[in-house]
């Protein structure tokens, strides 16, 4: 079988459109998807330093991959961000994936760990656990999302880039639905301009199965090591449900992003009403305490 856009043979079939392509014309697709989302988005202007959270998966790896070759012919610059959680024998393998493969690139590379910013590591806060209900990935997304501003802040970038992928989006609304944080909806929208810190995704518009391809076919090297606490949530048996839909009904994924995007769009301004300031930290929140604030304060008091 040929490829749709050249003589070469076809190593992808792409299910929603009917595309059949080889690996150079299917990586082509990729970064200029990318690109167009950046564009329709205006997620990044003319002369951005961008933080890019590089964290050894084949999501970050290949957005920074992507945004190097976007930044050739366009004018920014990139930093990497990677954040050591403190995790025995998972975190290690990443780092040293992500320092080669930034060295190769060319691109500054640090790292910030829990450790040295919040005096835990998430094992560590994890024992100290004030609520059996509240999932290791709850905590540490809280602390993550801190520690990526604080690098962003640290490096003086103008924008934070992150490889949510199209389907990450699609789990997360499920979850706040499922949880009830129908809040939180009005923040999924690509367009974050109404935070401190800027932040992007220009992979919210690609499925994760064509993500994981564009890392093997450009060779990307990515953790193989599993967190081992990623199946205490639910996420992992929404992404099974969701490639089930996708596997008998192609291109239904595109179709609830569209969805998603709208309703977004509609609770957008009544959230932005929300923002305050942490009165602990001067952080933007949404309450008096921001949640990095108020989870510290619960674990260092369950301390032994």
């Amino acid at each position: 079988m040929k490829c749709d856009r050249c003589e070469n043979i076809a190593g992808y079939s792409r299910k929603y459109s009917g595309e059949n392509l080889c690996s150079s014309c299917f990586s082509s697709t990729i970064i200029q998807k990318a690109a167009r989302t950046i564009s329709k988005y205006n997620m990044i202007r003319n002369g951005d330093m961008i933080g890019v959270a590089v964290s050894g998966g084949k999501d970050s790896l290949s957005l920074l991959h992507v945004l190097n070759k976007i930044s050739y012919t366009h004018n920014f610059k990139l930093k990497a961000i990677t954040v050591d959680e403190g995790i025995p024998g998972y975190r290690d393998e990443a780092l040293t994936i992500v320092n080669d493969f930034c060295t190769n690139l060319g691109v500054e590379h640090t790292v910030y760990s829990y450790k040295e910013l919040f005096d835990t590591t998430l094992e560590q806060a994890l024992e100290r656990r004030y609520n059996e209900k509240i999932s290791s990935c709850s905590i540490c997304g809280i602390l993550r999302r801190r520690a990526i501003d604080f690098g962003a802040k640290d490096l003086g970038v103008d924008v934070v880039a992150t490889g949510h992928n199209l389907d990450d989006v699609l789990q997360t609304f499920i979850i706040n639905l499922l949880s009830g944080d129908t809040s939180k909806i009005g923040w999924m929208g690509p367009d974050t301009s109404g935070n401190r810190t800027r932040k992007i995704k220009p992979f919210c518009e690609i499925y994760e199965n064509e993500i994981v391809f564009y890392a093997f076919t450009n060779d990307i090297p990515f953790q193989s090591e599993e967190c081992p606490h990623m199946n205490e949530g639910i996420r992992t048996e929404i992404r099974n449900f969701l490639n089930s839909l996708e596997n008998d009904h192609s291109g239904i994924k595109n179709n609830m992003y569209k969805s998603i995007m709208k309703i977004s769009s509609t609770l957008k301004d009544a959230n932005n009403k929300q923002w305050k300031v942490c009165l602990q930290c001067g952080n933007q929140c949404t309450g008096e305490i921001c949640s990095v604030c108020n989870t510290l304060v619960n674990l260092r008091a369950n301390q032994p």
